[in-house]
């Protein structure tokens, strides 16, 4: 009889230490009472009858991260793309997660890779490439919805990598390097019009001074003289031309004015021209240098009488020999008075 007790004793207490369970935190028991569903225990030290009566499957209630792997898509601008994502999701209600699906992992991974295809078929690539945001937003949330009656809580989906073919690479660079190229020619637009508004200022305060253009061509000079070189610059200022540049409009101008060829108001306009030219021009005229021989060829650069040059020329032949017989009649008056003697 006391062997009995014993006996009874000990599988009443090996039936109570395997009836006991320790749950961590993050975990959760489902409990089934001959294959009923209780309900869900823990966390910590949980009681199950024992000998089969009630049997208890853990859950795990951390957060878990599930790997989209690349999935081939084609956008909706008919762009072929390789896309592959993250997805976080944790069991919010143990007893759904068990019984209303056989593997919630599985399936929340099959309905991930689903829902992401769909999402980059329905936009176009530069939605994908700029809008990110926008699509983890709308894959999540339909995950979200499609897991709920599953007892799982998606918490967050990422896009990680969009892969583009190489030919739509080289066409997106050139895109990028033709946009770079466009705003550097702005950039240089802009400073070469903020440049040309500081050159009008220094304009007009060079021609309020005109001191200092000179004071400029020194520093010229000296920036030039510092780099060991051979070259001599000798800076002239351009009033020393002015009374010649005045002279020669002067003279342009007054033989367009003058008259028709062979009139004798291109004569007076000439004459009036080579008045005008500065005093003592002739006196700095070299030795055996004729002014009128001078006159007349500026007046034939010019364009100054030029239609009368004919008539001249015939009337000089003419005078060549009125003079010559002139000549000849004052040195051979004695020969024709000798001839009428004989």
């Amino acid at each position: 009889m006391g062997t009995l007790w014993i006996v009874a004793a000990s599988i009443a207490g090996v039936g109570l230490l395997s009836s006991l369970r320790i749950l961590w935190e993050y975990e959760r028991g489902v409990v089934f009472r001959l294959g009923r569903l209780t309900r869900a225990k823990g966390p910590g030290l949980v009681f199950v009858v024992p000998f089969g009566i009630e049997r208890m499957k853990r859950m795990d209630l951390r957060i878990v991260a599930l790997d989209i792997p690349p999935q081939d898509t084609i956008t909706r601008d008919n762009v072929s793309v390789t896309v592959n994502a993250v997805v976080y999701f944790r069991v919010t209600d143990p007893a759904k997660a068990v019984v209303e699906i056989e593997d919630y992992y599985f399936a929340t991974s099959q309905l991930a890779q689903t829902t992401l295809r769909s999402v980059i078929g329905q936009s176009e690539l530069d939605e994908i490439l700029v809008e990110r945001e926008q699509i983890n937003r709308v894959v999540r949330d339909i995950i979200d919805e499609g897991t709920d009656p599953w007892g799982i809580e998606v918490t967050a989906v990422e896009v990680k990598d969009i892969g583009l073919p190489q030919e739509m690479r080289r066409a997106m660079a050139k895109q990028a390097e033709a946009e770079r190229e466009r705003r550097g020619k702005v950039i240089a637009a802009a400073g070469e019009a903020q440049a040309a508004v500081k050159l009008a200022e220094a304009a007009r305060l060079l021609q309020d001074h005109p001191v200092a253009i000179q004071l400029r061509f020194l520093q010229t000079a000296v920036e030039i003289a510092a780099e060991n070189n051979s070259t001599t610059i000798f800076p002239i200022p351009m009033d020393l031309f002015k009374p010649i540049v005045e002279a020669g409009e002067r003279l342009k101008a007054l033989g367009e004015r003058s008259g028709s060829p062979g009139d004798g108001s291109k004569t007076l306009d000439a004459e009036a021209a080579v008045g005008a030219l500065p005093a003592g021009a002739d006196q700095v005229l070299p030795a055996g240098i004729d002014p009128t021989m001078l006159t007349e060829a500026a007046k034939t650069i010019l364009g100054i009488g030029s239609g009368g040059s004919s008539a001249d020329e015939q009337a000089i032949p003419e005078a060549v020999p009125a003079t010559q017989r002139a000549a000849d009649g004052e040195g051979g008056g004695e020969p024709s008075g000798e001839g009428e003697d004989e």
